[in-house]
């Protein structure tokens, strides 16, 4: 098990920071939809924890057409540089950042690796979960006009070697509407987020990793 899944799994909390309520938009003066880039750094600097149950599809092209691949579970986070993600199906599968290390604990294969959070995370785009640092230090942002009905806002990494090409955040009459993630593989990802709670006081045992009696424990550095 190598630890491209955790990184793919870290990108999705930080989509899951993205998650705007309607307040912030509801709160701007005139007629006039305020600029979501400006919407997006206000809310990521108040952002201290964040829970919501989350969907996962997934479409991928290749030989034999176009798959589509789904998966689902309940996340937590809490700035900076703690989360846990658990996925309930197809398989379950447990991934803790203690703020030290990461843990990726596979039910079926009876498995768990881990590594240097520093190492697991560097150069992706979930830097911007575990550092205090303005969000322009990690991503070029720049709102999109579609003529769609959407109000849109993209994230290209600046690190080149980031798996994330681009992250597209779509919004319609004042709420979230369609969150896109594009990687480098030619993979599509699209988030759903429900029962979503902003800064909820979260019990610090939910990112404690507890190694459990048999299989495999492996240390990838």
């Amino acid at each position: 098990m190598t630890f491209n899944r955790v990184r793919t799994t870290a990108v999705l909390a930080l989509l899951a920071a993205l998650l705007l309520p309607v307040s912030l938009w509801a709160a701007s003066d005139g007629d006039s939809a305020p600029d979501p880039v400006t919407i997006l750094k206000d809310y990521l600097q108040g952002l201290n924890s964040l829970s919501a149950d989350f969907r996962q599809i997934t479409l991928m092209s290749g030989a034999q057409g176009e798959q589509s691949f789904e998966s689902a579970g309940r996340l937590y986070l809490h700035r900076p540089g703690r989360f846990r993600w658990e996925y309930d199906t197809p398989s379950e599968q447990l991934i803790i950042a203690d703020g030290k290390r990461v843990y990726l604990q596979d039910t079926e294969l009876d498995q768990v690796s881990h590594r240097s959070q520093k190492a697991a995370l560097e150069g992706t785009p979930a830097q911007l979960l575990v550092s205090d640092a303005p969000v322009e230090t990690f991503f070029v942002l720049r709102p999109l006009e579609r003529n769609d009905g959407r109000a849109w806002v993209e994230l290209e990494p600046k690190s080149k070697d980031s798996q994330v090409v681009r992250l597209r955040i779509g919004f319609r009459d004042a709420q979230l509407d369609t969150l896109l993630m594009e990687d480098r593989f030619g993979q599509l990802t699209r988030f759903i987020f429900t029962n979503i709670q902003r800064n909820p006081s979260l019990d610090d045992t939910l990112f404690e990793f507890k190694q459990s009696t048999g299989g495999d424990f492996l240390q990838m550095d």
